[in-house]
């Protein structure tokens, strides 16, 4: 066989090799992350007509992160505010523009990551209370909880406690007096301990699915100090590159989920207990994909 033609013969081959090579889809370790790794899963495999492999559940945002980076997957849901402080480690930035452009150029440059246009929603930290203690208080915004005549007992997830933009911050920001140290404990039983009363005060997240069943008050953060967590998906160059029609399907995402669409199928899988994989097929078919 002369040379042009084994030339041939090996770029045949490795065209092969590309089209036969799975998309991977990761999530980190909660539910809002598994219900946007497998609605991104589903959609390319019906847009794109691949094989698609998940791993969901992969833990925290440095371990997810890494998986991306070292390549064992092509991409997963990160959030604007995540990715400037607990990623980059670069200053909080509360201009939800200024954060995405930097967060964009950061990770092309550094990783040669492509972070797309967001996916429509802000899963920002959100400081939140029973509603019955807010109406009988008064109290709507972080300044008034501030003000309360007594310390507040606090419930944190392991991350808020020692990220940047986490509860070091926010008590400086609003000098809140709490009653001892936070109790840390996974994110799935903070409103359990709200309702309990084992606390009265969680660092929970804006689009958390018993925020729309429940009767629990979201504190305002009058003062601004949460940056945007805008959530969008963070894809390697690598994998765009080598999978045609990858780019144009993940941005046919951006821009379709609300706060409330979220929050919605968080509960659907959190409170009424419904398989991910048909949360995800529902909101696909709702999206007219």
């Amino acid at each position: 066989m002369d040379r042009a033609k084994s030339l041939a013969l090996v770029a045949l081959l490795l065209a092969g090799c590309s089209r036969d090579r799975a998309i991977v889809v990761g999530s980190k370790n909660f539910t809002e992350q598994v219900i946007l790794g497998e609605i991104v899963a589903q959609h390319l495999e019906h847009r794109l007509g691949r094989r698609v492999e998940c791993k969901l559940n992969l833990g925290g945002t440095l371990l997810a992160h890494q998986a991306l980076v070292s390549g064992q997957i092509d991409l997963y849901p990160e959030y604007s505010g995540t990715a400037l402080t607990a990623v980059l480690k670069l200053p909080v930035d509360s201009d939800p523009a200024k954060v995405e452009e930097r967060v964009r150029a950061e990770y092309r440059e550094r990783w040669g990551i492509e972070w797309m246009a967001p996916l429509g929603f802000n899963n920002t930290f959100a400081m939140v209370i029973r509603g019955d203690d807010a109406r009988s208080a008064g109290i709507a915004t972080l300044s008034q909880a501030a003000q309360r005549g007594r310390p507040w007992v606090l419930a944190t997830g392991y991350e808020f406690a020692q990220r940047p933009d986490g509860l070091s911050g926010l008590l400086k920001t609003y000098n809140l007096p709490l009653a001892g140290q936070p109790k840390t404990m996974d994110l799935g039983l903070l409103y359990k301990a709200l309702e309990q009363k084992q606390v009265d005060m969680a660092a929970a997240s804006a689009t958390d699915g018993l925020l729309s069943a429940r009767d629990f008050a979201v504190l305002r953060d009058d003062r601004g100090y949460f940056p945007p967590y805008h959530a969008a998906l963070a894809v390697r160059s690598a994998a765009l590159a080598a999978h045609a029609g990858l780019r144009e399907a993940l941005a046919e995402l951006s821009g379709r989920f609300s706060d409330s669409a979220m929050r919605r199928m968080n509960y659907l899988v959190d409170g009424e207990h419904r398989d991910v994989k048909d949360v995800a097929r529902d909101f696909l078919n709702e999206q007219r994909f």
